[in-house]
């Protein structure tokens, strides 16, 4: 078997040894005589694993006990419909920050239960930046304000947390969660699919302040409330179990390599070396973002012609270089390095990029 370098955007690369404990525990687990997948969510096999995956976020990350730690289902897409949800109503208003297409279908879907009002947009630079501090205007009687942390089409991420005047701070952080320390104490709810830093797709984590939660509204459907997945610690209905087991391996990886703070210098070393290969030949290599929004995560560029591109992503998909075509949105060339890719990864890509510019003219 050979491994390919895997720069899917996601569902994208795990870590080997993740997937190592998960293929020798995967027909029976903890001598139970049985997998994982076969076992009772209400069981104690389970239920093991699933306050393992929480203790090892709160401990990593150090989310105090003011937080509640929630696994939901429906992906980031469905909690841009069920953060309005439970904190939007008749009257009430929200600020967003608008930084791209997901922050846009953010707001799409907040505005079917409050009123949405954009707080700052980078739309007239076609997205190419995150907002500055002087532009970002936050209103006073806001419920919250939401945020994408990182934008995975545009290639732009958010390295200072924006100033929001005391108003709770939603944050999705679906890929760039745990990429490197942070507080956890500047949010008020964070939301993270899984399938990017923290597992396979199917389950997404909340990390949400007990008082927000609280205060949410109770006439919409016990479903989509988040207190009744904190009343049962997210075991209210039948929770993706394998997936959770997987974001249980992620969390035990994370810590034995040193916890996010070592990820957070994998992370900045793999970034370093592959917008460096691209700044080194401008006339060859052309990045849009502006170099203070530059994301950690998923490193955009284009070449001079759409011919190169397509002869680019062929090729190095020959050479085992996966997932490097762009967003159909947007065109291009997309490396997504999340935690679990290797600097051993980036360099083979750099490496690559180096002979195919010598071919092509660069």
């Amino acid at each position: 078997m050979a491994r390919v370098s895997n720069f899917n955007a996601g569902p994208a690369a795990l870590p080997l040894p993740v997937l190592e404990r998960a293929q020798r525990e995967l027909l029976e687990i903890q001598g139970t005589g049985m997998s994982i997948m076969e076992h009772s969510h209400r069981g104690k096999a389970y239920e093991g694993v699933h306050d393992e995956a929480i203790a090892l976020l709160r401990e990593l990350l150090g989310v105090g006990d003011e937080y509640h730690v929630l696994f939901v289902q429906g992906g980031a897409s469905q909690q841009f419909a069920v953060v309005p949800m439970n904190f939007l109503g008749a009257g009430k208003s929200a600020d967003y920050l608008h930084t791209g297409n997901w922050s846009k279908l953010a707001m799409d879907e907040a505005r079917l239960f409050g009123t949405v009002r954009v707080a700052a947009s980078t739309e007239a630079d076609r997205f190419t930046r995150v907002p500055r501090a002087d532009e970002i205007d936050i209103d006073a009687g806001a419920a919250y304000v939401h945020i994408t942390t990182n934008n995975t089409i545009e290639g732009t991420q958010y390295h200072q947390v924006p100033d929001v005047k005391g108003k709770p701070l939603v944050a999705d952080m679906s890929s760039d969660f745990l990429w490197k320390p942070f507080d956890v104490s500047r949010y008020a709810l964070i939301y993270a699919g899984a399938q990017k830093n923290l597992g396979p797709s199917g389950v997404v984590l909340v990390v949400a302040r007990k008082d927000l939660v609280e205060a949410g509204r109770k006439d919409i459907p016990k479903i989509f409330q988040y207190r009744t997945f904190a009343a049962a610690n997210s075991l209210y209905n039948t929770p993706p179990t394998f997936a959770i087991y997987l974001v249980r391996n992620v969390l035990a990886w994370v810590k034995e390599s040193g916890g996010p703070a070592q990820i957070g210098k994998w992370n900045e070393e793999k970034a370093r070396l592959l917008y460096a290969a691209i700044d080194a030949r401008p006339d060859f290599w052309r990045a849009p973002v502006a170099k203070d929004s530059r994301s950690t995560m998923n490193v955009v560029w284009r070449l001079p012609t759409e011919a190169l591109e397509d002869a680019f992503v062929k090729e190095a998909t020959k050479a085992g270089l996966i997932g490097l075509k762009g967003h159909r949105n947007v065109g291009g060339i997309r490396a997504s390095i999340y935690n679990a890719v290797t600097v051993a990864d980036v360099k083979n890509l750099v490496g690559f990029m180096d002979a195919f510019a010598a071919r092509n003219g660069g």
